[in-house]
C-alpha cells in the first residue's frame, strides 16, 4: 500500500520558505536549460525553413556552402537544360542562378558586420513562394536597386525603403523589404544577380537552385549532372542543404549551454538535498508512525521521492514561465557557413517547455535518492525513541 499522495504536498506547503526557495533555485536551471534549447532551436529554425524540400540546389562538388562554390555560366545553362526541370508559364525553366558575396553594413548599433549580398533572378521567388513583399516593390534588373530582408531593414543602419546603402563602391537604392517567414533570407540583401556580377568582379555564379517537374526524378538528374564530365557539381535538396549547416553552431551551443546548466544544476540538486534531508530529520516521529502503520520501506523511499520531485516540478513550472517572455525575441549569431550574421528567433515550443519540466523532475529524483533512501533505513525503534 502507497503512501497518499496528499500527505506530501501537505508536507511541502507546511515548509513554505524552503519550499519556495529551493523551487525558485531549481527554476532559474530550468529556466537556463530551456533558454539554451530555444536558442539553438532558433537558429536551425532560420536555416532548416530557409530551404524547400521542392526544390534542388546545385553547387560546386567539395563545397559545404554557396560562399566556397563555383558554378560557370555553361554549367548553369546544362543543369537549367535538364528535360525534368519545371517549366514556368511563358515555357522557361524555374530555376534561378544566384551569386552570393559577404559585405560589411553597421548596424544601427554602429558596430559593423558581414552581411550576406545575393543576386538573384526574378524566378527566386518564383521558387520561394513563403517570401513576400512587405513594403516598397522588387528592384528592377539592370538598375542600381536592392531589396533587404524585415531584419536588415529593422537592424542596420540606413535599412528603409528610400534609404541608399554602399556596396561595392556604388550606391544602391532600397526600394523594397521582404518577409521570408523566419529564415535566413531574412538577413540578407537582394538585387540583380547580372548587375552584381560585374560590380563585384564575380564572373561565375555560386549555386544554381531550380524545382524538378516530378520529385521522383531526383535520382536520375543527381546522378546525371554529378556524373557530367563538363563540370564539377553536386545536386542536393534545398532544404538539407540549409539544415546542414546550422548543425555545428547548434551543437557548439547546446553543449555549452548544457555545460552551464550542469555547473547550476549541482547547486540547485544541493539545495534539494538540503530540503530534503531537513524534512527527514524533522519528521522523524511520522517516518516511525508511518512504518508502525505497517507501511513498507519501499512505500516511505518512494513517497520522499515524489516529495523531492513534486518539488522539483513545482520549479520546472517557474522556469517555463520565466522561459515564456523569451519566446519570439529577435537575436543573432555568426553564421560559421557562410561568416555572416543571422539573425533568428528565440522558440519556445511545447517540446522545449516539457524537456524543461523533465531536466527539472530529473533534478528532484537525484536530489531526494539519498535523503528518501535515509528515510526508509530508519529502524521503527529509533525513529519511536528519537521522536
Amino acid at each position: 500500500m502507497g503512501i497518499p499522495l496528499a500527505y506530501n504536498l501537505r508536507n511541502l506547503l507546511v515548509r513554505k520558505t524552503s519550499t519556495a526557495l529551493t523551487a525558485l533555485g531549481i527554476g532559474l536551471v530550468s529556466w537556463v536549460f530551456i533558454f539554451t534549447l530555444a536558442l539553438a532551436g532558433g537558429f536551425e529554425s532560420a536555416l532548416r525553413t530557409t530551404g524547400s524540400p521542392e526544390n534542388l540546389i546545385a553547387i560546386r562538388s567539395g563545397s559545404t556552402a554557396e560562399l566556397t562554390s563555383i558554378v560557370t555560366r555553361d554549367a548553369a545553362a546544362i543543369v537549367e537544360s535538364q528535360p525534368e526541370v519545371a517549366r514556368a508559364p511563358d515555357g522557361r525553366p524555374l530555376a534561378t542562378r544566384e551569386l552570393v558575396v559577404l559585405w560589411n553594413l553597421e548596424r544601427k548599433s554602429g558596430t559593423p558586420t558581414n552581411v550576406v549580398v545575393r543576386g538573384v533572378t526574378a524566378r527566386s521567388l518564383s521558387l520561394r513562394p513563403k517570401i513576400r513583399l512587405i513594403e516598397g516593390r522588387l528592384f528592377e534588373p539592370g538598375l542600381e536597386e536592392v531589396v533587404v530582408g524585415r531584419l536588415v531593414s529593422q537592424r542596420f543602419a540606413h535599412g528603409s525603403v528610400g534609404d541608399r546603402i554602399k556596396l561595392a563602391g556604388r550606391q544602391w537604392s532600397i526600394v523594397g523589404v521582404f518577409d521570408s517567414d523566419g529564415a535566413s533570407f531574412d538577413s540578407e540583401v537582394w538585387g540583380d544577380v547580372e548587375l552584381f556580377m560585374p560590380v563585384f568582379d564575380r564572373p561565375v555564379y555560386q549555386s544554381v537552385t531550380f524545382r524538378l517537374d516530378d520529385p521522383s526524378h531526383l535520382e536520375a538528374v543527381r546522378g546525371r549532372l554529378e556524373a557530367d564530365p563538363r563540370m564539377s557539381v553536386q545536386v542536393k535538396r534545398e532544404d538539407e542543404f540549409y539544415a546542414a549547416q546550422s548543425a555545428t553552431l547548434a551543437a557548439l551551443l547546446r553543449g555549452l549551454g548544457l555545460f552551464v546548466t550542469l555547473i547550476m544544476a549541482l547547486g540547485a540538486i544541493s539545495g534539494a538535498l538540503n530540503t530534503m534531508y531537513a524534512a527527514v530529520g524533522s519528521r522523524t516521529k511520522e517516518i516511525g508512525t508511518l512504518l508502525a502503520l505497517g507501511f513498507s520501506r519501499g512505500s516511505v523511499l518512494f513517497s520522499f521521492l515524489v516529495e523531492s520531485v513534486l518539488l522539483a516540478s513545482f520549479g520546472g513550472l517557474l522556469g517555463c514561465v520565466f522561459a515564456l517572455p523569451v519566446n519570439g525575441i529577435t537575436t543573432s549569431t555568426m553564421n560559421f557557413a557562410s561568416f555572416s550574421e543571422i539573425a533568428f528567433r528565440f522558440q519556445v515550443t511545447p517540446p522545449v517547455l516539457l524537456a524543461g519540466m523533465l531536466f527539472a523532475a530529473i533534478m528532484g529524483l537525484v536530489g531526494g535518492f539519498f535523503p528518501a533512501r535515509n528515510a526508509a533505513r530508519r529502524v521503527l525503534i529509533e525513529a519511536l525513541r528519537e521522536a
